[in-house]
């Protein structure tokens, strides 16, 4: 019942980030709440960062039943997936600023821009995949049943959040996105494609 209950959580998380973000829905709330829109990100950010310290919560007090053996062989493979996960998804997020994140800074001005280099130039969804990479080194460390759950949520959700993340970007963006999204793959690069990475 533990890891249902885990599972929903994410479902939740998921699904509020995908509506909270998806552009109809911020137009009719700028519309319905004029000035304070403006604080429309904190408040996404925030229930954001609740929802998933709650989830973090939850995992702590669900009993550890390990579903691998720990060996020296899995700790130095989830370690180093979860390295380069952690340094891919640092560097997808280099183009961001904190005070847009968190919402004290206008986006109008970013929104402009396409962001095709680095990166980007070799997948559409740098972030996600490195979330997929921390997320499975998680698994390869703990070997639980609760790393399991996280994992297969997350995988779950790229293709939902893909889908919906690229609506918004075709809409945002029309055919210079669509044309982006013809020539790169969404989060595993072509063989070679991490080989040179422009900067």
């Amino acid at each position: 019942m533990n890891y249902v209950l885990l599972a929903l959580s994410w479902i939740v998380f998921y699904a509020l980030h995908s509506i909270l973000a998806a552009s109809k829905i911020k137009r009719i709330l700028q519309g319905k709440s004029g000035n304070a829109f403006k604080w429309y990100r904190l408040l996404y950010t925030l229930i954001s960062l609740i929802l998933f310290l709650g989830i973090v919560l939850q995992s702590l007090f669900i009993p550890k039943y390990v579903l691998i053996p720990k060996s020296d062989l899995t700790n130095y493979l989830g370690y180093m997936l979860a390295g380069l996960g952690t340094i891919i998804a640092t560097k997808s997020s280099k183009h961001y600023s904190v005070k847009r994140f968190l919402g004290f800074e206008s986006s109008a001005k970013n929104d402009k821009i396409l962001i095709t280099s680095g990166l980007y130039a070799k997948v559409r969804h740098p972030l996600y995949g490195g979330l997929a990479l921390i997320f499975l080194g998680y698994f390869l460390f703990a070997g639980s049943i609760t790393s399991v759950v996280h994992l297969v949520c997350l995988l779950l959700y790229l293709p939902v959040g893909i889908y919906f993340e690229e609506k918004n970007l075709v809409h945002q963006f029309g055919e210079a996105y669509q044309k982006y999204k013809s020539e790169v793959p969404a989060i595993m690069p072509k063989i070679g494609g991490f080989l040179k990475i422009d900067t």
